[in-house]
Formats: C-alpha cells, sequence, structure tokens
C-alpha cells in the first residue's frame, strides 16, 4: 500500500464547485492522504470555503491563476505523496471511493478507475467505463478520466510536468508521453471513483481541442505511425457508423436497395 497519496485541487472562482469538492475530500480523508489546493485568487467566497476546512487541507495558496496545467504543476510542485490525485474544483469523489482506491495502489505507475458524468448539476449521470487494456487505439480522439487516475509523482520527474503550451489537453500529452511510449506499467480498477462535472471546458471538444490532440500526435509519433493512427481511426469511424445503420432495419434496408439500385444502373452505363 501507498505511503502517502496527494489530491491537488485546483480552483477559480467556483466556490458552488469547490465546496462540493472539498467535502467530498474531508469525508474520506485519512492519515495517509495530504490535501492540497491552488487557489487562481478567486473573488467568489472560495477563500472563505478554504478556511472553513482549513484544518482538513494540508497546505493551500491563493495566487493569480497562470492556467490550468500551470496550476497543477503548482500543485505538483508543493506535493509530497507517492502518488498524485488530480480532482479539480467541481469534481467530487463516489461515496467510500478513496479508501478503496488507496487498496488498489501497489506499485503501478498509473492506476485508472471509471467515471460518473455529472450533467446539469447532480439531475443526469452516465458511467463511462474505460478499457482494461489501455493501446493507441484507446487514445483515438479519447482519453482516460485524468480525475480518475492515480498518477505515480516520479513520473513527473521522469517524464516531466505538464506542457503549459497545451490549455485543454496537456494530460492526454503526458498518457502518450508515459503509457503509450514509455509503456509504464498500467492497472485497471473496474470501480468508479469521481463524478466529473460536465460543465468543464475539457469536456466540451471544440476545433481547438482538436487541433491540441492533432498537435501533440504530430510532436510525439513519427509519420508512419500518423499515418496508421488517420487510416485505423477513420475506419473505426466506419464501422461506428455501419453498426448504427444496421441497427435501424428499415433504414438499413433502404440503403442496401438504392446501393443495389445504383450498382445496377453503373453496370448498364458502363456496357
Amino acid at each position: 500500500m501507498i505511503k502517502r497519496l496527494s489530491i491537488i485541487t485546483i480552483n477559480w472562482n467556483d466556490a458552488e464547485g469547490l465546496a462540493k469538492t472539498v467535502e467530498s475530500v474531508v469525508s474520506q480523508i485519512t492519515s495517509n492522504c495530504e490535501y492540497i489546493i491552488v487557489d487562481g485568487q478567486s473573488t467568489d467566497g472560495s477563500l472563505e470555503i478554504i478556511k472553513r476546512y482549513a484544518d482538513d487541507i494540508t497546505s493551500w495558496v491563493s495566487e493569480p491563476k497562470n492556467g490550468i496545467y500551470a496550476d497543477m504543476n503548482k500543485g505538483l510542485a508543493m506535493a509530497t505523496g507517492d502518488y498524485c490525485l488530480f480532482l479539480n474544483s467541481g469534481d467530487w469523489l463516489c461515496e467510500g471511493s478513496l479508501s478503496r482506491a488507496i487498496k488498489e495502489c501497489n506499485g503501478e505507475d498509473i492506476i485508472y478507475f471509471n467515471t460518473k458524468l455529472s450533467y446539469d448539476g447532480e439531475k443526469r449521470f452516465e458511467e463511462l467505463r474505460y478499457p482494461k487494456y489501455l493501446t493507441m487505439r484507446s487514445f483515438f480522439n479519447r482519453t482516460i478520466g485524468h480525475q480518475s487516475t492515480l498518477i505515480k509523482r516520479d513520473l513527473f520527474l521522469k517524464y516531466g510536468i505538464y506542457n503549459e503550451n497545451y490549455k485543454i489537453h496537456s494530460d492526454y500529452e503526458f498518457w502518450i508521453k508515459t503509457i503509450i511510449i514509455g509503456n509504464v506499467n498500467c492497472k485497471y480498477v473496474d470501480q468508479f471513483l469521481v463524478y466529473y462535472d460536465m460543465n468543464g471546458r475539457s469536456s466540451k471538444p471544440d476545433d481547438n481541442s482538436l487541433l491540441e490532440i492533432d498537435s501533440i500526435l504530430m510532436q510525439h509519433l513519427p509519420k508512419r505511425v500518423l499515418d496508421d493512427y488517420q487510416y485505423w481511426f477513420t475506419k473505426e469511424k466506419e464501422m461506428q457508423i455501419l453498426v448504427w445503420y444496421r441497427s435501424q432495419p428499415l433504414l438499413y434496408r433502404v440503403m442496401v436497395f438504392y446501393y443495389k439500385v445504383i450498382k445496377n444502373i453503373s453496370r448498364l452505363l458502363s456496357k
């Protein structure tokens, strides 16, 4: 079992979300955990929440924010644990999940759990389960849950801290460097660790988000690998579309009919 787990929360003007996160941590925290909060000099009452739970918080700072990953790196610099868990403001631990998670730590480099996605506050949830084995296919414009993963702190010394040039997917780059290229030891635990607030920026992919992923892949993988990546990514999308059509019997029969008609017309015209 690990000697110490560092739980790191970053926050900026999200007092309501911070309260939910902090309450979920302090209600489960044990003697082999430390809790670190990095606040971006909030002005909305967040500091009052931090001070309210000061006895259960190991250390905290409130300084001008420099970006999501810059603040995560700041928390990482304050951490002393064997493993780190980045639980950002608005996300919260599932009931009883922390002690179970700690028991799963037996020296693996990365230990990842499932995530419950929270929509509209606590009104609607979706269960997100990850693959047991992680390959490049696992990262076809997808990722494992950063907030549901315990990361051995030594990995940041070997592979570097989060790249602050990326605004949304620096954690994705970290997975590529460690899991895909570094082939580090990963362990999947088929349990739910946290609720992830889907109102966060990284939960809403846009063109900039996809451009970051493309930039990360081009930076770390050779062209021959990227060509294969694009080929199989396209094939997988095509298969997903085909499976969906096949799940719609009437639509699928209509498509097959028109395909045969067009094929016959083409054959006649070619004679």
